[in-house]
């Protein structure tokens, strides 16, 4: 009884109307009785040593995950309650912010689709959750990928079965290149959490849902298969899959562009990831992803783009981009090419490069040919966010603000084009 009334405890603590009002603990009150500082932090968690993205967590709202996420470790009493904790904790942890986004649980003074608070709360956590001793044998690794995956819309985020209402399922992105610029944002992953769970109204004036996902910019994660766990359920059949998948990052400056193809090949190094890991391949020598399925080197997109490129072009110009680079069959050389790939070509970049914008794209669209061919499936990247304020102790400015909300809401006019039926 002990236990069950310790897990029903976690359980309304982990309530999404946040901020947390239930009491920790009193013998865990700061987590100390059952951490250790002898976890090292990871290249990723050591910018947290940047008090600004403590600023960010304050001011996003979401403080309270962070302080009381350690006493409510200290509660566990075995793995198989350790791994129900951090279910938890991660899914009450997306489905706050996905609220905060979407203005139904006003917290701290950051635009509501600011993206950046979840990010550094998740990763504070993943911190703390490094440094817990319980006392009994637990499998780290596999506890932060069951709170990362819960906590990025990847487990009790179904569509709801509703007769004739479209379900779109989309993905977007921590996040990165933060040793540039630790305020950085990304308009993908905003676009997500306000869209995820939200019903809009198609451009032939159909019903339609969007489930959402943010996923990690790390090649580890995508070699572990995170892409494919995500998606995978969308595609696979059973009460309600998805209808259309649609992958989204950022990309290049002013424009959103369609991307006609995704390449198999990564090729982005000396490009790292968050972790400052590479991966292995360049534009002279691509490699292909560990963990990728049987494939062709370019696949093609199947999302409708003249109704997307003829109809959507405020504040933003939509673009198809057919850019590839390839090596031609039988040559050793990369060759730019802008009308598509050669039959018998290694694949170098993607419409969107050779980094993991361009993977996701192709290891989504390989899942989606697999498992569900006729669904239309493709990637868009948006246009890069900029107006962050010259002073590098600002967080955010008004022009930074009104580029995330312009984008954002174009993302939503693409999806409303994209997934219309009369599109196809």
């Amino acid at each position: 009884m002990m236990i069950l009334r310790r897990v029903a405890s976690a359980a309304s603590l982990l309530c999404v109307l946040l901020p947390i009002t239930v009491a920790a603990p009193a013998h865990a009150a700061d987590g100390a009785a059952c951490t250790s500082v002898a976890a090292a932090p990871d290249a990723e968690q050591a910018r947290l040593a940047d008090a600004r993205t403590t600023a960010l967590v304050e001011r996003g709202g979401f403080g309270d995950f962070v302080r009381r996420f350690p006493a409510a470790l200290c509660t566990v009493r075995g793995p198989a309650e350790a791994g129900r904790l951090l279910d938890g904790w991660g899914e009450a942890l997306w489905q706050s912010a996905v609220r905060r986004a979407q203005g139904q649980r006003p917290a701290g003074d950051l635009p509501a689709g600011d993206d950046r608070p979840l990010y550094w709360a998740r990763l504070a956590m993943t911190a703390q959750l490094a440094r817990w001793d319980p006392g009994f044998a637990i499998d780290g690794a596999a506890l932060r990928s069951r709170f990362e995956d819960a906590s990025r819309g990847l487990t009790g985020n179904a569509f709801r079965p509703a007769p004739g209402v479209r379900r779109v399922f989309i993905s977007g992105f921590d996040p990165f290149g933060l040793d540039a610029e630790l305020r950085r944002a990304n308009p993908s992953g905003s676009a997500a959490l306000q869209l995820s769970g939200r019903r809009i109204t198609l451009a032939d004036g159909s019903p339609a849902e969007v489930r959402a996902v943010v996923l990690p910019v790390r090649y580890a994660d995508f070699d572990a298969g995170i892409v494919e766990r995500a998606f995978a359920p969308k595609l696979a059949g059973g009460p309600a899959p998805a209808d259309v998948i649609t992958t989204v990052s950022q990309g290049y400056p002013g424009i959103f562009t369609l991307e006609a193809w995704a390449g198999r090949a990564r090729s982005a190094d000396p490009y790292p990831d968050n972790t400052g890991a590479l991966s292995g391949g360049t534009r002279e020598h691509p490699v292909d992803a560990p963990g990728l399925g049987p494939g062709a080197e370019f696949i093609r997109t199947t999302l409708p783009a003249e109704a997307v490129t003829g109809a959507v072009q405020a504040p933003y110009p939509v673009l198809l981009n057919t850019e590839v680079t390839e090596i031609p069959e039988g040559g050793t050389t990369p060759v730019d090419r802008t009308d598509g790939p050669t039959p018998g070509s290694r694949a170098v970049e993607g419409g969107g490069g050779g980094y993991l914008s361009n993977e996701v794209a192709y290891r989504s669209n390989r899942l989606r040919g697999e498992l569900a061919p006729t669904l239309p499936g493709g990637h868009l990247h948006t246009p890069v966010l900029t107006g962050l304020p010259a002073d590098p102790q600002l967080l955010t400015g008004p022009e930074f603000e009104r580029n995330e909300r312009a984008i954002t809401s174009e993302v939503r006019s693409v999806l409303e084009h994209a997934a219309a039926p009369t599109a196809r």
